[in-house]
């Protein structure tokens, strides 16, 4: 669920213009960083960590100049990203108006018994074709990456192409009259012959996490404006207000599984992001009941996400989810990495039940759609060897992860 960095490829030769010197990158100046900037305003990345990268690449640590190289292919590839937007979609919304963003529900399918295969009705887990062709969802997937994989390049490297693309992208999609999305996601997940949209819908925007991100990174570039960051802030106070008073977004709110998780982690950042600190600090310690004791049971088992025919994937989300929010918590002084109900819930029991799976010491005995891998655990590794002191995290970790000097985490993720 959470999304990094798999965007293509550059020719380098930065490493040199970081030293201040005349290389080019594809015909372009690379641009030095220049003096030392202020720490980034991020909730989820470490900017005290950043910052300190920031000045290894000033003085030109040879072990890090992988990570960086890796980086600035994955940015300039992003650079011919085309703009995105809501507008641009074949199909109309119910509003009528375009700049509403909608997307039909993944897992339903027209009826067979049915002579005009409506209302459509639930398969768990089998994905339906038909709803590719609403644009909105992949590129509400998509946008988030992008914006934060150059607005990191710009951090690191002070090259002004990086930051100028990404201030394009977002003002495209959240800012210009002609082109921006409706701060709503009324018309989410609909299901045909049943609804025009469900709160279900707002798991599709739990990428913006990472425009949030982007746009803290992006401070002091002469591209991304103080009107831009300022209109930025008014779009997502407008949608975090819907998320909380509409009937889509109280429906969510009250989700017991990865759904409700994953709409707190959403309200928490953009709450963080408007400086509204109080409601993010309300939302994180609620978390303590309402998501991680209600979620998991004492032997870690997550039973809201078993119960679904890709029960590792959604295990592992979720425990995902919980995870950000526990990322969030160090934003505001809520610890939940450490947070235990007196009968034992909480994140590392959860972590400890999936462990012995992901070390294949134990054969999943849930449904699986699709196939089961270990892989998709090793995200959640990477967060755990930082909080707990358990030599098994980081036996397996370097067992499953095909990480290496050149991996962006390098840049962006304390070791252990």
């Amino acid at each position: 669920m959470i999304l990094k960095f798999h965007i293509g490829r550059i020719a380098a030769l930065i490493w040199s213009s970081l030293l201040g010197l005349s290389a080019m990158v594809n015909g372009r100046a690379a641009t030095d960083p220049g003096p030392k900037l202020p720490l980034p305003k991020v909730f989820l990345f470490n900017a005290n960590y950043l910052g300190t990268m920031r000045e290894r690449i000033l003085k030109n640590d040879p072990t890090i100049k992988g990570a960086l190289e890796r980086l600035t292919r994955d940015a300039d590839e992003a650079l011919k990203t085309r703009p995105m937007s809501v507008v641009n979609k074949s199909t109309t919304p119910p509003s009528g108006d375009k700049h509403d963003y909608m997307s039909e529900a993944p897992y339903f399918w027209p009826d067979s018994a049915s002579s005009n295969g409506l209302p459509y009705i639930r398969r768990d887990g089998e994905r339906n074709p038909e709803i590719n062709r609403i644009t909105d969802h992949r590129n509400i997937l998509h946008l988030p990456d992008v914006v934060e994989t150059l607005g990191l390049a710009y951090y690191f490297t002070g090259n002004e192409a990086y930051a100028a693309k990404a201030a394009e992208l977002l003002r495209v999609w959240f800012l210009d009259a002609t082109t921006r999305m409706n701060p709503n996601l009324k018309y989410a997940q609909a299901i045909r012959g049943v609804n025009d949209g469900r709160g279900i819908g707002l798991i599709e925007s739990r990428g913006l996490i990472h425009v949030v991100e982007a746009a803290g990174l992006l401070a002091g570039s002469k591209s991304w404006t103080a009107a831009d960051q300022s209109g930025l802030q008014k779009w997502f106070g407008d949608f975090l207000d819907w998320m909380r008073h509409s009937k889509n977004g109280r429906d969510e709110a009250a989700a017991k599984n990865n759904h409700g998780t994953y709409y707190d982690v959403q309200v928490v950042s953009f709450a963080l992001f408007l400086d509204r600190r109080e409601l993010a600090t309300n939302v994180l310690q609620t978390a303590r009941q309402k998501r991680i004791a209600v979620q998991i049971e004492p032997d870690g088992r997550q039973p809201l996400e078993l119960a679904r025919t890709k029960a590792w994937s959604y295990s592992v989300g979720n425990l995902s989810g919980l995870m950000l929010l526990a990322k969030l918590g160090e934003s505001s002084g809520v610890d939940l990495w450490h947070f235990e109900t007196p009968d034992g819930r909480g994140i590392r029991r959860a972590l400890k039940y999936l462990q012995p799976f992901a070390a294949r010491e134990k054969r999943w005995p849930y449904q699986q759609l699709g196939g089961w891998s270990p892989q998709g655990f090793v995200p959640l590794l990477r967060d755990a060897v930082l909080h707990y002191p358990d030599p098994k995290l980081k036996e397996l970790l370097q067992k499953l992860s095909r990480t290496n000097h050149s991996d962006q985490d390098v840049l962006t993720r304390p070791p252990a």
